[in-house]
């Protein structure tokens, strides 16, 4: 069972993600951040809950929304947004960007903005963890968009036949840039196809990271006894657009208004002081999670370019 403290380290996590995403759209805004990204607020109690579960020595891999799960992984937000501002104090020397961002001594292997392409690698890694039998297990964050892809049915078939300590977390967050789960998808729980490779499938809510710690947290302990993965689908909605430069035209306010009243880090909030917890002690963690985020964002700034020989040292040919 959780206690109060792992409750309010959760509430933490999850306010230092979307304080992080708001000062990141806040700088690309001021023309500090070039390029583009994609925020992840809304679906900080997937992240969270499910990073929970894990043991420090495990593995994820992320997506192209992936600075929430390198939060909830431990990663450093200092060297993250000093890469998301292209310096060289940054996770890939600011040569990686925001979509690009790998933590290799927190058990990050890294985000791709290619979609589906990190499930095999997922797959590879705990191939790799059963062969060394170093009980390890690799959790696999990936999209509803991702579930439709060759590399998805490929590698989630391969883990189930080998058997291998991996966990599949479809964060079913309702569009796939801008096209509706229900016109891509011919089942109404993407976790049914878990039957089709004779796993175990289980549809969460997103939006409660206590839900989200639960389904991941039998998951984990399913994987590292040996039994295999697990599917597990966490409905759940970006209250931003897919990128910086989506108009979000193919969704209601309505809809989003819907959504935001189902905020997770306010549900939390709310949880915790119905259990007894001060809301001084509720504003003293708001309170660091702001200061954490400026001296992350006065680090970036103070941060070094990158030279051109770094960049040199990246090619491969």
């Amino acid at each position: 069972m959780l206690s109060r403290e792992d409750k309010l380290k959760m509430y933490s996590t999850m306010l230092l993600i979307r304080r992080f995403e708001e000062k990141a759209e806040e700088l690309y805004m001021a023309g500090k951040i070039w390029g583009t990204f994609h925020l992840y607020i809304g679906e900080e109690a997937v992240a969270t809950g499910a990073c929970f579960a894990l043991r420090p020595d495990d593995y994820i891999t992320s997506t192209h929304r992936g600075h929430g799960h390198c939060i909830a992984k431990g990663a450093d937000v200092k060297k993250m947004m000093a890469e998301l501002m292209g310096k060289a104090t940054g996770y890939c020397y600011g040569l990686g960007g925001s979509m690009h961002i790998a933590d290799l001594e927190g058990g990050n292997l890294g985000a791709t903005g290619i979609v589906g392409s990190a499930i095999p690698i997922a797959v590879g890694a705990a191939l790799a963890c059963k062969l060394q039998k170093n009980g390890r297990v690799v959790l696999c964050f990936f999209g509803d968009g991702a579930a439709n892809t060759g590399a998805f049915h490929e590698a989630v078939n391969m883990a189930s036949v080998f058997k291998l300590p991996v966990v599949f977390l479809c964060e079913n967050n309702q569009y796939a840039m801008s096209f509706p789960v229900h016109k891509a998808f011919a089942i109404p729980d993407i976790a049914e196809r878990a039957r089709g490779y004779g796993i175990p499938g289980v549809t969460v809510d997103g939006m409660d990271v206590l839900a989200v710690y639960e389904a991941t947290k039998e998951a984990v302990e399913r994987a590292r006894s040996g039994l295999g993965p697990t599917l597990i689908e966490a409905r759940t909605y970006r209250f931003k657009g897919h990128s910086k430069s989506d108009k979000g035209v193919y969704r209601t306010k309505e809809e989003v208004q819907m959504w935001m009243e189902r905020c997770p880090i306010k549900r939390l909030r709310a949880l915790l002081i119905e259990e007894g917890v001060p809301e001084e002690a509720l504003r003293e963690i708001e309170k660091k999670v702001e200061e954490t985020i400026e001296e992350a964002v006065r680090f970036a700034e103070e941060s070094p370019e990158p030279d051109l020989e770094r960049a040199r040292c990246m090619v491969y040919a």
